[in-house]
């Protein structure tokens, strides 16, 4: 069975305490990366995670404390032990409270080193474990089963929640593979027609014909197939909810139907003159700009002010990375049935870099294609398709506003409140408004 070494991060501005260190971590079994600069330090912290970090509290450009913040930032699991030739224990004791594990005082000697090394990696793989579980068991606490910490993303299932009860149409825009469904499903759980019936109809799945067959029912010899008569789906679904996924492909006579329906609750089936009546709380989805499709004369604007009482847009998986390694972590234990299974520090690094344009669908079939194919309970680089293993090669440089973008997000996540990141960033809070607003963070 293949195994991962624990690794193991060391900053230290005196070059032969580095050796020291490396030689004893090597002997314990660590995979050990060491820094003499803690600004190029800074940067692999952001690039890969570790288990333990070892961290000068003394050094310059900057100190131990600002590396400290850093890898809290970009690694939070990463279990830090801070080293001071100092003995003050004030700034010991500072370093512990920003979370740092605990203190090195120097000069030390190999078999203190190596007992504080073990019993470290002993607390970081406890803690590792305790955090799984509890991750397992929050995933309840995730309404409708969106799994989500982005703020724009829970503001969406907040809202979500709050129209559900009501009986306003429902309008879901996002791309493939964001949610669209799920977001319906939550909307129906939540109403007071949860114990009547959901149904999902693809719109694009269907021709214009068949269609509209499957939404009204028809009557027997109405089209060529028409054997029998048949109910639709609006009488199937009366008083309960009906989803019309990628409504931006129905036809302008069907649009005409459809408005009909959500305007006065009267329909008539295919082949037959007799109205009938149906109570359903339409939810409609699109992964099309329907303002464009108005503009182009192919999407009715009166269907669109019905359709758009409430409008829940969703956030396409590449502007919420935040968000990968939760899905990640949630699909393998789907997955994984009773097999452990843990992702390498690069194979984890691999799929947050990617852009994902099939968004969490994308990410599900990836996640289970490899947790079925996998032999191993660690999951490397090796085994990911190679568009994934491709990504940091094929990656165009960003813009000044996208990384000044990121940036000021990043800061944003991190920061207190405002003027924390204010004076994080080195700017006034009107400059940081203004940014907000330029940006929509």
């Amino acid at each position: 069975m293949k195994t991962e070494k624990p690794s193991v991060i060391i900053i230290d501005d005196e070059k032969n305490i580095l050796k020291t260190m490396d030689i004893c971590f090597k002997d314990l079994g660590f995979n050990t990366q060491l820094f003499y600069d803690p600004l190029k330090a800074i940067e692999a912290i952001q690039d890969e995670t570790f288990d333990l970090a070892f961290v000068d509290l003394k050094m310059s450009p900057v100190d131990g404390m600002q590396v400290l913040k850093e890898i809290k930032y970009c690694s939070p699991a990463t279990t830090i032990i801070i080293m001071t030739a100092h003995g003050s224990i004030e700034n010991a004791v500072a370093a512990i409270k920003q979370g740092a594990y605990n203190y090195l005082q120097k000069p030390f000697d190999y078999l203190e080193l190596e007992l504080l090394a073990k019993k470290v990696l002993e607390f970081h793989n406890l803690k590792k474990e305790l955090d799984d579980l509890k991750s397992t068991i929050t995933y309840a606490n995730f309404p409708g089963n969106i799994i989500t910490r982005n703020d724009k993303m829970r503001e969406m299932v907040t809202l979500a929640e709050r129209v559900a009860d009501s009986a306003l149409s429902v309008l879901i825009e996002g791309e493939s593979g964001t949610g669209k469904e799920l977001f319906a499903s939550l909307i129906h759980q939540k109403s007071d027609r949860t114990q009547q019936k959901f149904v999902k109809i693809n719109c694009a799945a269907l021709s214009e014909t068949l269609l509209e067959s499957e939404l009204f029912g028809h009557v027997k010899g109405a089209f060529s197939g028409a054997i029998k008569d048949r109910s639709g789906r609006f009488e199937y679904a009366s008083g309960g909810t009906v989803f019309l996924d990628e409504i931006a492909e129905i036809s302008p006579a069907l649009q005409a139907k459809l408005l009909r329906v959500l305007q006065s609750g009267e329909y008539e089936r295919v082949g037959e003159s007799t109205t009938r009546k149906t109570d359903v709380r339409v939810i409609a989805a699109t992964n099309k700009n329907l303002d464009e499709a108005i503009n182009e004369g192919t999407f009715r604007e009166d269907l669109f002010y019905r359709l758009n009482a409430v409008r829940i847009k969703l956030v396409p998986l590449r502007e919420r990375p935040e968000d990968i390694p939760l899905l990640i972590k949630y699909f393998i234990n789907t997955y994984s049935k009773q097999k452990k299974i843990a992702l390498s520090t690069e194979a984890l690094q691999a799929l947050r870099i990617y852009k994902w344009p099939g968004n969490v669908r994308e990410l599900q079939n990836v996640i289970e294609r490899i947790v079925v194919l996998t032999r191993e309970n660690i999951i490397d680089v090796s085994v990911l398709p190679e568009e994934i293993k491709d990504t940091d090669r094929s990656e165009t440089p960003a813009s000044l506003d996208e990384i000044e973008k990121r940036h000021i997000k990043k800061v944003l996540q991190y920061a207190r409140d405002l003027a924390d990141a204010s004076r994080i960033l080195g700017v006034d809070p009107a400059t940081l408004y203004r940014k907000r607003k330029k940006y929509d963070l």
